[in-house]
């Protein structure tokens, strides 16, 4: 059975997340405070940060606007992505996220990546010794691959530990997670708060035009990822039938990513709120069946986990 997540007055978390990654660099803090503002709107209970994002300032402006609703409200940070998961690299990642933020208690604590190197025993006990002091409430994993996934629960059992929550990637463009993540989401108890519904902002349209700017055309490690010919085919093919529907290829795009039956939390990102507002708009989007066919159809359906096609 899923784990119910709720804020510290009891606030249940919503549907979809808002993430933070780029508080502090693409968003200063007068267009993070407009975004955040739209997301509270938008019925948004949940938001996501990192130590590793921006040099800390993703979490020290997340903090000054969560102050004042502080109690109704979900936030999850991350530790572990630099440095290791050894646990006295993990403690001095999680104060400093906790200065940084303003807080003493952090909702939901992830892993940020799996480390090889680490006694994941010694990593999950860590993790344990801060639920049982108070100072989180729910633990995540991200980035994890199933394996490492099955791998963490058996250890965290011993511990008595819940794990509440994965943060895979997951787009129309990036289906791996439907092999075997989000379907061992669903039978593990595990909520997807699934990151990237855009792909770095290709499925919103805008790299459209050869004069766009964005992470694709700034950041080495995106364009590698989202590089594939056929995912700029697919992103124009999404904003075709965007056009059929009259709704923003975004819009579609994130509303794509919610409706996997694993009912997976997209996390919402953008640089400023008018680019975040098409976003926003798939939560109350329903798409229907034929549409979610047509945009399905659009990118290649990774193989079963067995490779045996033909029983896919």
């Amino acid at each position: 059975m899923m784990t119910k997540i709720s804020s510290p007055n009891g606030t249940p978390v919503s549907r979809f997340a808002f993430g933070a990654m780029q508080f502090g660099t693409t968003a200063d803090e007068a267009a993070s405070t407009e975004m955040f503002e739209a997301c509270l709107t938008a019925g948004i209970t949940h938001f996501d940060t990192a130590f590793a994002y921006t040099g800390g300032q993703s979490e020290e402006i997340l903090g000054r606007l969560i102050a004042p609703h502080r109690d109704k409200l979900v936030l999850a940070t991350k530790v572990g992505y630099t440095g290791g998961a050894m646990p006295s690299n993990l403690r001095a990642q999680f104060d400093t996220s906790r200065r940084r933020l303003g807080l003493d208690h952090i909702d939901i604590l992830y892993l940020h990546r799996f480390d090889p190197e680490a006694d994941l025993a010694e990593t999950l006990a860590f993790f344990a010794s801060l639920k049982q002091a108070g100072q989180i409430s729910y633990v995540g994993l991200s980035n994890f691959a199933a394996w490492q996934v099955v791998k963490a629960l058996w250890a965290a059992q011993a511990l008595e530990l819940p794990i509440a929550t994965l943060q895979p990637m997951y787009s129309l463009i990036k289906r791996q997670a439907e092999v075997e993540i989000l379907p061992m989401c669903t039978d593990m108890g595990l909520l997807p708060v699934t990151y990237s519904p855009l792909g770095a902002g290709l499925l919103s349209g805008k790299y459209s035009s050869n004069a766009a700017n964005g992470r694709l055309t700034t950041d080495a490690r995106y364009a590698a990822r989202y590089g594939k010919g056929w995912m700029h085919h697919a992103a124009k093919e999404l904003s075709n039938i965007a056009v059929d529907v009259n709704v923003h290829p975004a819009t579609l795009a994130v509303a794509w990513a919610a409706r996997h039956p694993s009912r997976p939390s997209p996390i919402l990102s953008a640089r400023n709120a008018c680019q975040l507002a098409p976003s926003l708009d798939g939560i109350l989007y329903e798409m229907n069946d034929e549409t979610y066919a047509r945009l399905s159809a659009l990118t290649p359906t990774p193989a079963p986990a067995t490779d045996r096609l033909e029983e896919a």
